[in-house]
């Protein structure tokens, strides 16, 4: 009913940047959080970045200044515009919605993506 499509992974050398997309197909109504995950082999998933509906954002503190979250609630779309990458940085990169409410009033709570794979390396 719902599908989050993730793009924009790749291979990057360090201090470059890439822009993961996120997009939310089905008959959505509206979902509540919009986060970025990754998880890096051997590890466990950790939360990179999150946004409200309104706006607010939280970032994991290895990322602050220089990863940005942003959203259009119209295109039920979440960005990932990351700058100043690192090799620390490689990972598969989920894309979550929490909060997910179908046009037909039915709650789903979280959905997920399949993941993009962000490697940093030169």
């Amino acid at each position: 009913q719902v599908q989050l499509v993730e793009s924009g992974g790749g291979l990057v050398q360090p201090g470059g940047s890439l822009n993961l997309s996120c997009a939310a197909s089905g008959t959505i109504f509206s979902i509540n959080v919009r986060g970025w995950y990754r998880q890096a082999p051997g590890k466990q998933r950790e939360l990179v970045a999150s946004i409200t509906r309104g706006g607010r954002t939280n970032y994991a503190d290895s990322v602050k200044g220089r990863f940005t979250i942003s959203r259009e609630n119209a295109k039920n779309t979440v960005y990932l515009q990351m700058n100043s990458l690192k090799p620390e940085d490689t990972a598969v990169y989920y894309c979550n919605g929490r909060g997910v409410i179908l046009t037909s009033g039915v709650y789903l709570g979280d959905s997920w993506g399949q993941g993009t794979q962000v490697t940093v390396s030169s």
